[in-house]
C-alpha cells in the first residue's frame, strides 16, 4: 500500500504487505521485502536491498552514492537485513568498487541522523547511537553497541559483545566483549553487563576478564600476551574469538588507560 503522492518507479521490486507513506522516493534498481514500513519523506536510491518487516523512520535515505573520491559510478549496493529499524534521518550509503556492497544485518538498530558510509558491515544485532558515524569500510559483529556523537575511522573493526562510549573517537581497532571509553580511547573492562543480558554465565565472563588482564594489566606487549594466554588458558569458543581478532588487527587495538 501505497500513497499517491509518493515517487515510485515502476521497475522497483516491492513485496508483499509494505506501507509506503507520503513524498516517499524509490529509484527503479531497488528490492524491499514483505512487511516493511516505509515512513514520509524516505528516499530509497539504486542498489538499495531492504528486508522483510524493516521499518525506515522519515528523512532516511538508503543506497546514496559514496561520498568517496574513487566512486566512479560503479554498480553497487546498500543491503539491509530483516527487522532493522533505520531512524530518523539516517544515512546509508552504497558500496563502492572495494567491496561491492554496504551490509547490514538483521535486527540491528540505527538511530537518528547516524551515518553508515560506504562498503561498511555491521552483522546482526548492531546498534548504532545518534548522530554517530561510521568511515568507509569499518566491520562491526554481532551486538556491538555504539553510543551516540562516535566517529570511527575508516579500516576499524568492532568486536562483537563491545560497548563503545558515547562521544568516542575510534582510531584503532574494539576487541570483543570489551568496553571502552575515555580520550584517547582506551580499555575500560569487559562489557559484564551486556553479556549477562544476553546470557553469558559468570563462569564465562570471569573468562574473558582473566584473558583481557593478560592483554592490558599485566605489562605485557600483545605478542606477550597472546603467547601467555594460549599457554595458560583453556582453549574456549570466547578465547579463540578474542585472540583471532588481535592477531588478525591491521590496525592495532585500543589499548589500556594507563598506556
Amino acid at each position: 500500500m501505497s500513497s499517491s503522492l509518493c515517487n515510485i518507479h515502476p521497475k522497483a521490486q516491492i513485496g508483499k504487505d509494505v506501507i509506503i507513506e507520503s513524498f516517499v522516493t524509490i529509484a527503479e534498481d531497488v528490492i524491499i521485502g514483505d512487511g516493511t514500513w516505509i515512513g514520509p519523506n524516505v528516499v530509497i536510491m539504486n542498489g538499495a536491498r531492504i528486508g522483510k518487516n524493516c521499518q525506515l523512520f522519515p528523512g532516511a535515505v538508503i543506497a546514496g552514492i559514496p561520498q568517496d573520491l574513487k566512486f566512479k559510478g560503479e554498480i553497487t549496493t546498500a543491503e539491509i537485513g530483516d527487522n532493522t529499524s533505520v531512524r530518523e534521518f539516517c544515512t546509508v550509503n552504497r558500496g563502492t568498487a572495494a567491496r561491492g556492497k554496504t551490509i547490514i544485518g538483521s535486527n540491528c538498530l540505527l538511530q537518528s541522523y547516524s551515518h553508515v558510509a560506504h562498503d561498511c558491515h555491521l552483522k546482526d544485532h548492531v546498534i548504532l547511537g545518534s548522530f554517530a558515524g561510521l568511515a568507509g569500510e569499518v566491520e562491526a559483529d554481532d551486538w556491538a553497541i555504539i553510543s551516540p556523537y562516535t566517529a570511527v575511522h575508516q579500516f576499524s573493526k568492532i568486536g562483537k559483545h563491545s560497548f563503545i562510549a558515547g562521544g568516542s573517537l575510534v582510531r584503532k581497532d574494539v576487541p570483543p566483549y570489551v568496553l571502552v571509553a575515555n580520550e584517547p580511547l582506551a580499555y575500560a573492562g569487559v562489557n559484564s553487563v551486556g553479556l549477562r543480558r544476553r546470557g553469558f554465565s559468570n563462569e564465562v565472563i570471569t573468562e574473558i576478564q582473566d584473558i583481557y588482564r593478560y592483554v592490558y594489566q599485566r605489562g605485557l606487549n600483545i605478542s606477550q600476551a597472546i603467547a601467555m594466554v594460549e599457554a595458560e588458558m583453556e582453549e574456549t569458543e570466547e578465547r579463540d574469538i578474542i585472540l583471532n581478532f588481535i592477531k588478525s588487527s591491521e590496525r592495532g587495538i585500543v589499548r589500556g588507560v594507563e598506556e
